[in-house]
């Protein structure tokens, strides 16, 4: 073990070359070793080995793996790491080997003694690549103390050296394979020594010969020959020896001695020679061609069967040479033609052939000679007594085992009695195919008059064929349709219903029905009823122009609008006289309430005055009810239709619904678990279904069940329960009891204006007119199903909302709070009654108050440089209505609250996007306190 002296002197560093130059300049006192002075002796003495060694030497010590290493060493590292990994750590240094070469190290560190590892692939990453390096190295151990401080390596690249060897391996492995996958016995037999031999382990499998005669004496492979080739070969093998030859081939049998069997050898040789001609060595390969050989043997057995056999068949029977000549016929040809075989030798066979067939057989044959394929032809020879007969000429080429033709077989068969039979069916086949035609041309007739439009495409919709028709209804040209789908014909509206019938086609589907429009080439739209069926490969279509059809469906329709018109105006008679009687009942509860009011002030009493005025109110609020009906029933009610949740709406009523038919009337609420929120006005919603609910109290004095339920419905098409309804996604809200019901025409009616059942002053007939009007205008529908004595069931359909419910939250009951800072408010609006009592009632709350009596003079106050917390407006102002200005407000003051009044909004208040966000609207009549807590919550957000 080396031990630690400490000295003064670097000395240790000189020399080394350009390493040593960098070890003595490196600032050494920036790492754990500090100054070279007072390194451990053992690193000392370890560094002045390796920078005065040739040989690769590298370092590392201490637990940082600090690295040190030679010139030699420096020559197999890459610009990448040198001269920065002198002094560097071993991990850092080296991360991407240390896999590898990492835990050898760790073996060395810890004491497991000195590594030794031969031929090692550790990859190295130099000049910019990753290169596969096979390195031969040694690890050992340099001593501290009583522990190991370092490891020496010793190291050398041996890339070349190692791929050369495997390169050597493989290629005589390569050598022994193709000696094995051959069976190519090798042999070498040195002839200045007396013919002393050297033999493959192939040949010994060849030759049946034992491992340890591998160098058997020349006489011992003599003495193997079989006895009938001996003397010849053994001759053979002297007079090449002795001779001038170099290349020297021979074939013979052999005695095998581990078995005895003969076996076929085919033997290769070279013999090299010296400078005055002499015999110097014999390298040569045997190969086993026994099978090769006894395959030869039956072959010439068999050509010899062939030629016995094509004699005896009644059959002509001939062959050729691979170019095509004739060389061989049987007799039964020289018996058909009455020829000697001079006579037909060669080419001269054409001598026989039909004079109008030569030339077809001639191509035919030079063809099959060319390209190697079957020769098949019919002509007609001449016979003996110079009558002709078809013949079919029928030959294949022989091949050897490399696939290369050898000779063609052929045989002629008299087929002339077949051909005469042919002609007879021919004929037939002709007035067949007449009779084909004929049906063909039928089937054309059809196709060209029909008016119907017919149609073949293929199962990606492309237009293959079309008949005459489509020209005469579209007024295209067939070249114009074909080769292309329908998209570019389809009317926009209509635009991916064809495909989406194709693609049903191609799916599951194998009939369709529909109906669209096509453009006519002068630029109208035709209607065209479809039917398609399809197959594997095609699909066939019947359009028929339904175009007149459903104009006279539109006039048709037009005349029923008609009559319906006629009988809202006949509804209309009836609708004023009813408005006109209720109306005169309420203004008579108004009036005679104030004129008694009046009467009492005048007198200076204030008893019962309280009652007038409630008289009064309560008359006012049933008038502004009926109008709120009628509006329902016109479906000109303003809504403010948001994203409900019907279950949550149901169940809420339910307290109320209780306490409203009774406790004689059991009241169940069933809600659909997984309902769709619905889009609608929640309040008409709740009042709908009050309405409802008193309607069936009526319908049972004497107690009954009443029932609302919810569910999810799909509509798919019109049915006769939804005929109104587009298809698409809706929540149903059915009420249903178990009343008296309603006979089929009283049902009829029941959503008609001011028809009712009920006494008269017992209800005016709106009821199921509003529900009805709510739901139409909320884009859903109304329908009642009733039987007498059974009960009423009545259904709503409001279309699905994607998005989530909104939460209400009730005002508090209570006087509105006072404006607390000074808040400004613009009213605009036309009447000075409602204006004036708006106005006070703001003044009252404390608010500071601005007025404008059309849109343009609110604007001009708007653009004036005052502050404006809110602007009420009326939504019916003359000129400039109220989104218009609070459009141009806008525009001026971005975010400025707003509050529209109206009392008939028309359209508008239910145009899409009417209310914008910080928008909110109130209907005339309003109480005044109502009206204040609704402007006190828009100025307080």
């Amino acid at each position: 073990m080396l031990k630690i002296n400490v000295s003064s002197s670097a000395d240790f560093l000189a020399g080394g070359g350009e390493m040593g130059a960098l070890m003595r300049a490196h600032d050494w006192s920036a790492t754990t070793l500090g100054r070279p002075e007072v390194w451990p002796q053992s690193l000392r003495t370890a560094v002045r080995l390796l920078l005065n060694t040739n040989h690769p030497m590298f370092i590392w010590w201490g637990p940082q793996l600090i690295q040190f290493y030679n010139d030699a060493y420096r020559q197999t590292m890459g610009p990448e790491r040198h001269p920065s990994a002198l002094g560097q750590g071993g991990r850092e240094c080296w991360a991407e080997i240390w896999n590898i070469i990492g835990p050898q190290i760790e073996q060395v560190m810890s004491g497991g003694g000195a590594t030794w590892h031969e031929n090692q692939l550790v990859p190295v990453t130099r000049h910019g690549r990753l290169e596969q390096v096979y390195w031969t190295y040694g690890f050992s151990p340099i001593d501290e103390d009583d522990g190991i401080g370092g490891v020496l390596v010793v190291c050398r690249d041996v890339t070349k050296d190692y791929l050369a060897a495997v390169a050597l391996r493989e290629r005589e492995a390569e050598l022994a394979r193709v000696q094995q996958v051959g069976r190519i016995g090798g042999l070498e037999v040195d002839l200045r020594t007396g013919f002393r031999n050297r033999r493959s382990p192939e040949y010994l499998l060849i030759h049946g010969l034992p491992q340890d005669a591998a160098h058997e004496s020349h006489e011992d492979w003599v003495r193997r020959i079989h006895p009938e080739d001996r003397e010849a070969t053994e001759r053979k093998f002297r007079d090449a020896v002795e001779g001038k030859v170099r290349d020297y081939t021979v074939q013979y049998r052999i005695i095998r001695p581990i078995d005895g069997e003969i076996r076929w050898i085919s033997v290769r040789s070279t013999i090299e020679r010296d400078a005055d001609g002499r015999a110097v060595r014999l390298v040569g390969a045997h190969t086993d061609v026994t099978e090769q050989v006894l395959a030869e043997q039956a072959l010439r057995q068999s050509e010899a069967e062939f030629r016995t056999l094509a004699e005896a068949v009644p059959h002509h029977v001939w062959t050729a040479t691979p170019d095509g000549l004739l060389n061989w016929f049987n007799p039964r040809v020289y018996e058909y033609a009455g020829l000697s075989v001079s006579q037909l030798s060669g080419e001269n066979w054409t001598e026989i052939v039909h004079p109008d067939d030569v030339a077809g057989a001639l191509a035919a044959w030079t063809s099959a000679i060319s390209t190697g394929e079957a020769y098949e032809v019919e002509f007609r020879l001449r016979r003996a007594d110079g009558a002709f007969r078809w013949f079919l000429a029928r030959a294949v080429p022989a091949r050897d085992e490399r696939g290369k033709i050898i000779r063609w077989i052929g045989t002629n068969t008299d087929v002339h009695d077949q051909k005469l039979i042919a002609g007879e069916l021919a004929e037939l086949n002709a007035t067949l195919a007449q009779r084909v035609e004929e049906k063909t041309r039928e089937r054309d007739r059809i196709w060209n008059v029909s008016q119907d439009l017919l149609l073949v495409a293929d199962r990606s919709g492309v237009w293959r064929t079309v008949n005459p028709a489509w020209t005469r209804t579209l007024g295209w040209s067939e070249a114009e349709l074909l080769n292309r789908t329908s998209q570019w014909l389809e009317h926009p509206d209509d635009n991916g219903l064809t495909r989406a019938q194709v693609k049903k086609l191609g799916a599951s589907e194998t009939t369709v029905r529909f109906e669209n429009r096509f453009r006519h080439k002068d630029g109208s739209y035709r209607w065209l009823s479809w039917t398609g069926v399809a197959d594997r490969d095609h699909i066939y279509a019947v359009a028929r122009d339904i175009t007149a059809e459903n104009a006279a469906a539109e006039r048709l329709k037009a005349t029923e609008e008609a009559l319906l018109q006629s009988q809202k105006m006949e509804a209309v008679g009836q609708l004023t006289g009813g408005i006109a009687h209720d109306f005169n009942n309420l203004l008579t509860g108004i009036v005679g309430s104030l004129d008694l009011l009046q009467t009492r002030l005048n007198q200076g009493r204030t008893d019962n005055v309280a009652r007038y005025i409630e008289a009064a109110m309560t008359s006012a609020n049933r008038a502004a009810a009926l109008t709120h009906r009628l509006l329902a029933f016109a479906r000109r009610q303003p809504l403010i239709p948001k994203s409900v949740d019907a279950n949550r709406l149901v169940v809420s009523l339910e307290d109320l619904l209780r306490r409203t038919i009774g406790e004689t009337i059991d009241l169940s609420v069933v809600a659909s678990n997984g309902l769709w929120n619905t889009l609608c006005d929640p309040n008409q919603l709740e009042s709908a279904l009050l309405n409802l609910a008193i309607n069936a109290r009526d319908a049972m004095p004497d107690g009954g069940k009443l029932t609302i339920s919810t569910a999810n419905a799909r509509i798919d098409g019109v049915t006769a329960d939804t005929p109104a309804l587009s298809p698409g996604d809706y929540v149903c809200i059915e009420v249903t009891d178990t009343g008296t019901g309603m006979s089929a025409e009283v049902a009829a009616r029941a959503f008609d204006p001011f028809f009712t059942t009920k006494p008269i002053g017992q209800g005016t007939g709106l009821g199921l007119s509003m529900i009805y009007g709510f739901a139409r205008q909320s884009n859903g529908h109304a329908t009642i199903d009733s039987k007498l004595g059974r009960g009423t069931s009545v259904r709503l359909y409001l279309p699905r909302h994607r998005s989530d419910a909104v939460t209400e939250h009730a005002s508090a009951a209570g006087t509105a709070a006072h404006a607390a800072t000074g808040e400004t408010v613009l009213v605009v609006e036309d009447e000075p009654i409602v204006r004036g009592v708006i106005l006070e009632m703001l003044d009252e709350q404390g608010y500071r108050t601005l007025e404008a009596v059309d849109g343009p003079s609110g604007l001009q106050i708007l653009r004036a440089d005052t502050r404006i917390d809110l602007l009420v407006t009326d939504v019916g102002l003359p000129g400039m209505n109220g989104r218009q200005l609070a459009d141009q407000a806008r525009e001026m003051r971005p975010g400025l609250k707003i509050l529209f009044i109206t009392g008939y909004a028309e359209s508008v208040a239910m145009a899409d996007g009417f209310l914008q966000p910080g928008m909110e609207m109130i209907t005339k009549p309003f109480d005044l306190d109502n009206l204040s807590r609704r402007v006190r919550a828009m100025v307080s957000n």
